[in-house]
């Protein structure tokens, strides 16, 4: 069966923060996607990047990197970052591979 992965990602700048919405399925064919649209914002560092997962419906290893490897560019440029309105399932994954403990959350786990 070969089915298509749908994920989107909507982008939008506010005086402090770039905000990038996450919808869909992010996998392994979608992961450098996801890299491509975050990289011109990670050196941004007078600026929060904030992830939202609101609308993330499945992510796997794959996906998980490439969060996790913008959660370290930017810590190690001193830069603010945050990902919010985790997906609880999303959530339950963030907490088996540890992620959640490198993560700075300002709103509340969503289901």
């Amino acid at each position: 069966m070969n089915r298509q992965h749908v994920f989107e990602i909507e982008k939008e700048a506010t005086a402090d923060s770039w905000l990038l919405y996450l919808k869909g399925e992010l996998d392994l064919s979608k992961a450098a996607e996801l890299r491509a649209a975050a990289d011109p914002y990670v050196a941004d560092t007078g600026r929060k990047l904030i992830l939202n997962l609101k609308d993330l419906q499945y992510i796997d290893s794959t996906g998980i990197g490439v969060i996790l490897s913008l959660l370290k560019a930017r810590h190690v440029l001193k830069a603010p970052i945050e990902v919010v309105e985790i997906p609880l399932k999303v959530q339950r994954l963030f907490d088996m591979t540890g992620l959640t403990s490198f993560i700075q959350q300002s709103s509340n786990n969503t289901n």
